[in-house]
């Protein structure tokens, strides 16, 4: 009798116990995602300060109902309850999640110093360009380095701490709360990046105040916030087709009729230099620069490219000036060579190719560098001499000297029969410009800037003289040959002078604008040009041309026909002279700000876009129209 009043007093107490214990379950699981919820918050906000680097700006961004910061700590948030349940403890998703979301946002931070741009998720996809010239960054900034390293072995040492107790500490999910975080999380994440694709339009994704503003990345990222404006561009390396694209439109795009073969006398020889960050720092207000750092490209000098890009980022024009497309018309943020360069397509190698000539690309670096012995080949370059099969080269600083590189231009030309298209990325101006990477500076600098700003400019100005003698060295020995020979010099971008911008006052800040009125975006982007024959001289009256008009200017000047590069951009060349994703320039001077996010957009920019697409992305409906030469040499193997 007494067992089984035991029972029963047993029975009764677990039956009264259950609701109890069903409480304290509710308050300790509510317990529980309030305080995931609180280090969701608490990483969004470190993230964004330190982004933004500026503490109101942060707090702003959370206060303002009309950006989605609350939407981003529920995104943090649902990822912390999944990851706590796939791993069995409260809050080890927060130890998980907190690394890869902050040294994201340092990387973001520490671009921002060199360049104009965020993080974007293709970046990732040049890491080891990163690490090959991180010598020369942390040389200019040693004490940011060795605080980098620091930091980042205390934080592996700090969540190597942290994950080891809290295996051993945090509490345990039973099974029922493990499963409960995975049916609230999984199927919430799943929906929201199902409404993150920015090409199609959400009406969840407008309310949750998220706006793919992937025309303007530095509002985009303002406005979203780093973790949401980073997920958006994920999409990026998927290039949709534009509206109306088919064979039909490729087929109404006119081809001028064309002279039979060169309308020139004879095949020239063409050169073609990029020079590392070539500008004219003359420009610069409150210095002035003793003996004049550039006197042979001032007196050839005939126009100016406007870069597309500012500081770094040299693929991107290259890509324009060697294939004659445009980066206006691929998403913001994206690098040709990394992404999208992985077929053949024409460029003005396999035109010359086609031509009889041989077509070199010549560079003192590494080829894998910017991708560049895979892009070239896809280009249609005969061959690639890179810093891996060419002799070594004397150096200036730790890059391989203008002159040295001339020099060799110089031997590989002489030994050529046949005529040659040599194209040729030069090194020695790559940034930064720390002080006294020469010997001696033969540039005085005068004016009242900070003495470590001087110095800067001492090193860059330096560097300017050397790339103007390198070219009259050139010119010089192209002056003594018979066979005409065309030489084109062009800066690919402003170089990143840093503080010198700003304590001259040239610009507001350490990185140009990348939209903006006509006038200071030329300032921004503008960068010498020069297109010379040791036959005919210089040619003058060019203006500011876009990257992509080089194609036309050369083969112009060559007396060279071709139904895409004289041709088609011929046409849009009467019309334009600079072609930016934000603003047009006319030939007449006039600006068009905004124009892709125009309803309606010029027939004959239309068009460009088409074919553009056509070649890169598309089917090549225009290849025998406009590319004949390049599907010749398709057929025979490139």
């Amino acid at each position: 009798m007494a067992r089984i009043d035991s029972a029963a007093t047993s029975r009764s107490q677990v039956y009264v116990d259950r609701p109890g214990s069903s409480i304290r379950q509710t308050l300790s699981g509510t317990r529980s995602a309030l305080v995931t919820l609180f280090l969701a918050t608490a990483l969004v906000f470190f993230v964004e300060w330190i982004v933004r680097r500026s503490f109101p700006d942060t707090v702003a961004y959370f206060l303002d109902p009309m950006r989605p910061a609350w939407t981003t700590v529920a995104a943090f948030f649902l990822v912390m309850l999944a990851l706590d349940a796939l791993f069995g403890r409260e809050h080890k998703g927060a130890l998980l999640v907190a690394p890869l979301a902050i040294l994201p946002a340092f990387i973001c931070q520490q671009k921002q110093v060199f360049l104009s741009d965020p993080l974007y998720p293709t970046d990732f996809l040049f890491g080891r360009q990163i690490m090959e010239l991180m010598p020369v960054l942390v040389k200019d900034r040693p004490w940011t380095a060795v605080g980098v390293v620091a930091g980042l072995l205390a934080a592996v040492v700090v969540t190597a701490l942290l994950l080891r107790y809290a295996w051993r500490n945090f509490p345990k999910l039973k099974h029922r709360e493990r499963l409960a975080r995975i049916v609230f999380a999984l199927p919430l994440l799943a929906a929201f990046w199902h409404i993150m694709d920015y090409n199609q339009f959400s009406w969840v994704r407008d309310r949750l105040r998220v706006i793919p503003i992937m025309w303007d990345q530095t509002e985009n990222y303002r406005h979203n916030g780093f973790a949401l404006a980073f997920a958006i561009n994920l999409p990026m390396a998927n290039v949709s087709a534009p509206a109306g694209y088919m064979a039909d439109a490729i087929d109404r795009i006119p081809v001028k009729p064309l002279p039979a073969g060169t309308t020139h006398r004879a095949k020239p020889d063409v050169i073609v230099l990029m020079s590392e960050s070539f500008w004219d720092p003359t420009r610069l207000p409150k210095v002035k620069l003793t003996p004049d750092p550039m006197p042979t490209i001032r007196e050839m000098q005939g126009g100016d490219v406007f870069s597309p890009e500012f500081g770094g980022m040299t693929a991107n024009v290259e890509f324009e000036a060697l294939t004659g497309f445009s980066n206006a018309f691929l998403p913001y943020g994206s690098i040709p060579y990394q992404q999208y360069i992985r077929n053949p397509i024409p460029s003005l190698a396999t035109f010359f190719r086609s031509e009889g000539y041989v077509s070199r690309a010549i560079h003192p670096f590494q080829g894998w560098f910017w991708n560049r012995t895979a892009v070239y080949k896809a280009f249609g370059f005969d061959t690639f001499r890179s810093e891996e099969n060419m002799p070594a080269m004397q150096k200036r600083g730790i890059f391989a000297s203008d002159e040295a590189l001339t020099k060799e231009i110089i031997r590989q030309a002489d030994a050529m029969e046949d005529p040659f298209f040599f194209f040729s990325v030069t090194l020695q101006g790559h940034g930064p410009y720390e002080p006294n990477r020469y010997a001696k500076n033969t540039i005085k600098v005068e004016g009242n800037i900070p003495e470590a700003d001087r110095q800067v400019l001492a090193t860059y100005a330096q560097g300017v003289k050397e790339a103007d003698d390198s070219l009259k060295m050139l010119m010089d020995w192209a002056k003594k040959r018979d066979r005409e020979t065309i030489i084109v010099l062009f800066g690919d971008h402003l170089p990143p002078l840093n503080t010198v911008y700003t304590s001259t006052g040239y610009m507001k800040d350490v990185t140009a604008e990348r939209k903006g009125p006509k006038d200071q975006m030329k300032a921004q982007h503008e960068t010498p040009l020069v297109v010379w024959s040791n036959k005919t001289g210089a040619k003058k009256d060019i203006g500011t041309i876009s990257p992509a008009f080089l194609s036309y200017q050369i083969l112009k000047q060559a007396g060279y026909e071709h139904p895409y590069y004289t041709g088609f951009l011929g046409k849009v060349y009467d019309h334009f002279r600079v072609l930016d994703r934000y603003m047009l320039i006319r030939k007449n001077g006039k600006e068009v700000a905004d124009w892709l996010r125009q309803p309606k957009i010029p027939p004959s920019l239309r068009d460009y876009r088409f074919l553009q697409h056509d070649m890169m992305f598309g089917k090549r409906y225009s290849t025998e129209r406009f590319f004949k030469s390049h599907a010749e040499l398709l057929q025979a193997g490139l």
